[in-house]
């Protein structure tokens, strides 16, 4: 008996270790698949620009350019301008001078007739823009427009909106001026503690945590007019496992 023990003791023991080297084969040899990206293909998917304008090419295109490249890339989908709602929802429209000035758009409180949110309405930045159009756009053909064109193009939506004037030349070096003129600039709200993990909650809650004088269960139940819709739920349920579904063959409180 001591002796079969000891055996298998030691037939465990070098199962181990071949178990072990058998593990260390096969991470050395993950670690020899794939190799490091390059610079090059790094920068290729680093394309990204953010609010603040970090991420921008340099370059620059005109709204008169933009319009050319929207008649021949852009409006068939959007319309020439931007006023599409049959292949898309319409890109401008709904904002005023006024709203420019205030940087918020009127027709997105409550209570507005306006028959529908365009695009320009509610983007707060104008980095969006620029981004969305440079990585997506056109439909059939992402990524294919040049710095210079996606210049243009977001000009000449800008310019449909009053946001820059007809003869506007965009380009990295007054995009922000741009910018201070959106018309739903203000509409954003930044939740700080919704973005930074040092900051507070970002809730405002006065429910008792501990020490509680009422208790508080927290259930679900079904309705009576649903109990019935999917059958027996006790019967659809495994009987592994803490969870059991409530037998709706009988009353509530059964």
């Amino acid at each position: 008996m001591k002796l079969t023990f000891k055996l298998s003791l030691a037939a465990l023991a070098l199962a181990a270790l071949g178990s072990g080297s058998a593990w260390a084969d096969s991470k050395a040899a993950m670690h020899s698949i794939g190799r490091d990206a390059t610079a090059a293909e790094v920068k290729a998917w680093d394309i990204d620009v953010r609010p603040d304008f970090k991420g921008l090419p340099k370059g620059a295109g005109s709204v008169s350019m933009g319009e050319t490249v929207w008649e021949e890339k852009c409006a068939s989908c959007h319309g020439s301008f931007g006023e599409s709602n049959e292949v898309f929802t319409p890109l401008i429209g709904g904002t005023t001078k006024a709203d420019i000035q205030r940087g918020r758009v009127k027709n997105l409180e409550e209570g507005s007739t306006f028959p529908q949110k365009t695009t320009i309405m509610k983007v707060a930045t104008v980095s969006t823009l620029w981004d969305y159009i440079n990585r997506a756009m056109p439909w059939n053909a992402p990524k294919s427009l040049t710095t210079d064109e996606v210049y243009g193009v977001v000009a000449y939506l800008l310019s449909l909106a009053e946001v820059v004037p007809t003869d506007h030349v965009l380009s990295d070096q007054n995009i922000a001026e741009a910018q201070k003129r959106m018309p739903n600039r203000n509409g954003m709200v930044f939740y700080e503690p919704m973005w930074k993990t040092n900051g507070k909650g970002d809730v405002k809650n006065v429910a008792c945590m501990k020490n509680c004088a009422t208790e508080v269960k927290i259930t679900s139940f079904l309705p009576d007019y649903a109990k019935s819709a999917q059958g027996n739920t006790a019967e659809q349920n495994r009987v592994i496992g803490p969870v059991r579904g409530v037998d709706t063959s009988k009353p509530a409180g059964k």
